[in-house]
């Protein structure tokens, strides 16, 4: 169920029998056809924990699941708007982040402080970040949204790339995270920003940044 960009902050998707998508819940602009939206209580195909992860990032509201056959606009807030399409991959979105994706798409919750340790842990305390970051699985499309327009990075091997963690989007591939600070934690008091805090990423893959480190 592909998206069509139709400008920087619109996409439009084709809803067809027997199929659906889930949306950001408000992401609805305007539709053609016999279209329905309902609300999802268990975060969609992730279920309980999908939603857990989804309610701990600082999401109140559930996702909208979309059926029916015709067409839908989506577009949320102004902000830019990314197509990323999937064949086969996983990627990681934070999930105030997710306008609308594919209902085929397997969801699940990643935990950064896995991959990140301690510090992994303090980004959703200082930086205001979420602790958790959806992830979508399998072939399909996800609109994500941005601030102020979003750039793909690729990473490789032995070339890993930095990132403001206000200012990281999404990243798929495989990919490991890993939060560090250049300063001490008497000078981290009160700074949530990139002067403080880096991402790293490394492996093989992409991650999405956006222009502005202002949160969703």
């Amino acid at each position: 169920m592909p998206f069509r960009e139709i400008n920087s902050k619109m996409v439009e998707a084709q809803v067809l029998p027997g199929q659906r998508l889930f949306s950001q819940r408000g992401a609805m602009l305007a539709y053609r056809g016999e279209v329905s939206f309902t609300p999802n209580v268990g975060g969609g195909q992730g279920g309980v924990m999908s939603m857990i992860g989804r309610r701990v990032a600082g999401e109140a509201t559930p996702l909208m699941t979309v059926e029916g056959h015709g067409t839908v606009l989506f577009g949320h807030g102004g902000h830019h708007v990314q197509v990323v399409n999937l064949s086969g991959d996983t990627l990681c979105v934070e999930a105030d982040r997710l306008l609308a994706f594919d209902g085929s798409l397997q969801q699940d919750t990643l935990f950064l402080g896995a991959q990140g340790g301690v510090m992994g842990m303090v980004r959703g305390q200082v930086t205001g970040q979420g602790l958790f970051t959806t992830t979508l699985k399998g072939h399909g499309a996800v609109a994500v949204m941005a601030h102020g327009g979003v750039i793909e990075l690729p990473i490789t091997p032995g070339r890993s790339v930095h990132v403001d963690p206000q200012a990281y989007v999404a990243h798929y591939g495989e990919v490991r995270n890993k939060l560090s600070t250049a300063l001490g934690w008497r000078d981290m008091v009160g700074r949530g920003s990139g002067e403080a805090f880096q991402l790293e990423l490394s492996g093989q893959g992409a991650v999405f940044v956006q222009a502005s480190e202002e949160k969703l």
